[in-house]
């Protein structure tokens, strides 16, 4: 690890060091939200309405590629962090191996399990006979790609985990680069569609594997990608796969909801899925700036739990702030602005007024759900796998039965109001978890006297 890295981890002032890890990750991120608004208006000038529902309904399939990646990635990024603040610098390059090489694995066997199964994980998706060729379409090249996408999701992790959060940043905003550069042409000037347009993003996921590989082989002091590291000893592998384990679930989870949510939806018409697809990419830039920022200070709140935790404490408690801050100003601005948003993809009236909707009521659980996300990145970055298993499971199955009764007691309405309503107990049953582990979270006297 570089001393500027060094200083962040255990020196530079709180607002400073959460500046410093939180910025680049909420950049990349956005910048990532950026480019799905943009796909989705690059697909929408076709005025095709099934290309839409197309990309709607596979949502849930990107879910299970980022969980795979995500099933390494932040359990080794956790542990490498943790590693670094107890400095057995010889382990990390340990971990870093085996999740290069585990998470090319994982994506490789996605590919060969999923292809043959192509049209069961269509009609799996909810695609109707209209979408069916262009779901279709869109799935075969995400699964040909699966690969790039498991290890795009793993590198970022561990790359961030060291503290080289404008790296992260870099690969992150080059895949994205890409991806608009590779959409543009596809949709303007070869006049593609579906398959093209996934192609794209499994091209810029490559690319941004590739930066990230480059920078651990020739630049990072600490991570390694070479065979000779690769270790699989049970302190690795327990660690990486009890933080790991939980975010999978969780991942796989919310691809199960937005495929339950999905089908519900469909009840209501093509018009109710491409109005959620559309709010939700909306949705999506305020929740992974909040996200970003959560997600951002996890390697921070890992370090100082092995090395100072009275800095974790101050670190979390700024955290909590600034969500409180960043929601509010979000709130605001969509209440005043939905409709004009929900414009810019399509100029349907019933599509605006259903999208608009959506997106009244979702944001009303934006500061919750991203005190949850804080919530779970502590028990992550602290090691609290019962912690994070629990929130894993609360997050995944509460929408499942919410979302039954809301939509027997009240339809459409209902089936919208169950995301906020799901999102409230998971963020009661972390602030309860966290209260009842306070005191292993607690600075000891040593670090209260400095």
């Amino acid at each position: 690890m570089d001393t500027e890295n060094l200083h962040y981890f255990e020196k530079a002032p709180i607002y400073k060091a959460i500046a410093h890890f939180a910025v680049p990750m909420m950049l990349g991120m956005s910048m990532s939200v950026i480019y799905s608004i943009l796909n989705a208006y690059f697909l929408g000038t076709l005025h095709n309405t099934e290309m839409l529902t197309a990309l709607a309904l596979t949502l849930p399939l990107f879910a299970a590629f980022m969980a795979l990646g995500n099933l390494v990635g932040i359990g080794a990024g956790t542990f490498i962090s943790r590693l670094l603040g107890e400095k057995r610098y010889d382990v990390v390059k340990q971990v870093s191996s085996f999740s290069f090489f585990t998470s090319l694995g994982l994506g490789i066997l996605l590919m060969i399990a999923g292809l043959p199964l192509i049209d069961q994980i269509v009609h799996g998706l909810g695609a109707t006979a209209s979408s069916f060729a262009f779901t279709k379409d869109y799935v075969t090249m995400m699964l040909i790609g699966s690969p790039f996408v498991v290890l795009f999701f793993s590198l970022e992790n561990i790359v961030r985990a060291e503290g080289a959060a404008m790296t992260s940043m870099i690969g992150m905003i080059l895949s994205v680069v890409v991806n608009i550069i590779l959409d543009a042409l596809v949709i303007f000037v070869f006049h593609g569609d579906v398959m093209e347009v996934a192609a794209a993003t499994v091209i810029s996921n490559a690319a941004a594997s590739l930066f990230y590989a480059i920078y651990i082989g020739r630049t990072s002091k600490f991570l390694s990608l070479s065979l000779k590291c690769f270790k699989a000893s049970k302190e690795i592998i327990s660690n990486i796969f009890k933080i790991g384990t939980p975010v999978f679930i969780m991942s796989m989870f919310l691809g199960a909801m937005g495929l339950i949510f999905n089908h519900y939806l469909i009840e209501y018409g093509n018009q109710a899925v491409a109005g959620y697809g559309i709010s939700s990419r909306l949705l999506q830039f305020p929740e992974v700036i909040l996200m970003g920022l959560c997600e951002g200070v996890v390697p921070l709140i890992a370090f100082s739990f092995t090395a100072n935790k009275l800095r974790m404490k101050k670190t979390i408690s700024f955290t909590i702030k600034m969500v409180a801050a960043l929601a509010a100003v979000f709130g605001v601005i969509v209440y005043l602005t939905s409709d004009h948003l929900i414009g810019f993809f399509t100029n349907d009236p019933q599509l605006i007024e259903l999208g608009s909707y959506i997106l009244h009521v979702t944001f009303l659980s934006l500061f919750i759900s991203g005190t949850t996300t804080l919530f779970t990145g502590i028990f992550q970055a602290t090691g609290q796998a019962k912690a994070a298993f629990v929130m894993a499971i609360v997050q995944g199955a509460t929408l499942i039965p919410v979302l039954y009764i809301a939509n027997r007691m009240n339809g459409f309405h209902g089936v919208v109001w169950s995301l906020v309503i799901a999102d409230a107990v998971a963020f009661l049953v972390g602030a309860v978890m966290l209260y009842v582990l306070r005191n292993k979270l607690q600075p000891n006297v040593e670090q209260l006297a400095h």
